[in-house]
């Protein structure tokens, strides 16, 4: 979701994004968790796998293209079969099947890690994905949905940056009333 509403800001702000990759699965390591949500983020380290590897060998330009194509499979079309999402999306980005491969296997976790340790770095352990770094500011969410589209996307741009930006501010938070709303109409 924050990605939809970032790609939104692009159109009303004069921000340049450089994506990075942080995983839900790295960040529940070795946690307790209940086990439909365990499986849930076992299952998550493959995709995010090929993301690094792709990355590693054909550069940063790819991420957001490959994390979009996934996230449509995922999201909108409700695919559940991760090996299936992975193939289709590296063949649409134009990248390599075999890059495909590092799903399964630890190669690229050390990579992985790195990543998402780089964001975590920057706002403490307390938090959880996505994390929005501008200049010296770093910061946790905005969980938001549906995104903001337009000038209500930069307007909330504008609070983030703000409210984040203030000496001493660390945190809002209310209950979630919604799931993700996945509204893929402009």
């Amino acid at each position: 979701m924050t990605s939809r509403w970032i790609m939104e800001v692009e159109k009303v702000r004069p921000i340049d994004v450089t994506w990075s990759v942080m995983s839900l699965s790295v960040l529940n390591e070795g946690r307790d968790l209940p086990e439909d949500y365990r499986a849930m983020l076992d299952n998550g380290w493959g995709p995010v796998r090929v993301v690094i590897a792709a990355a590693k060998e054909h550069g940063r330009d790819v991420v957001k293209p490959l994390y979009d194509a996934m996230g449509e499979r995922i999201h909108h079309q409700g695919m559940q079969d991760l090996t299936a999402v992975v193939e289709q999306a590296l063949a649409e980005v134009g990248l390599p099947a075999e890059l495909a491969d590092v799903a399964s296997g630890d190669s690229v976790d050390d990579e992985l890690r790195a990543s998402h340790a780089r964001a975590m770095e920057l706002v403490g352990d307390d938090v959880g994905t996505p994390v929005i770094a501008v200049n010296d500011v770093a910061f946790f969410g905005p969980v938001v949905t549906p995104a903001p589209k337009g000038e209500a996307a930069g307007r909330l741009w504008d609070g983030c940056v703000l409210v984040a930006g203030t000496e001493g501010f660390f945190e809002l938070k209310r209950t979630r009333t919604v799931g993700p709303i996945f509204d893929t109409t402009d």
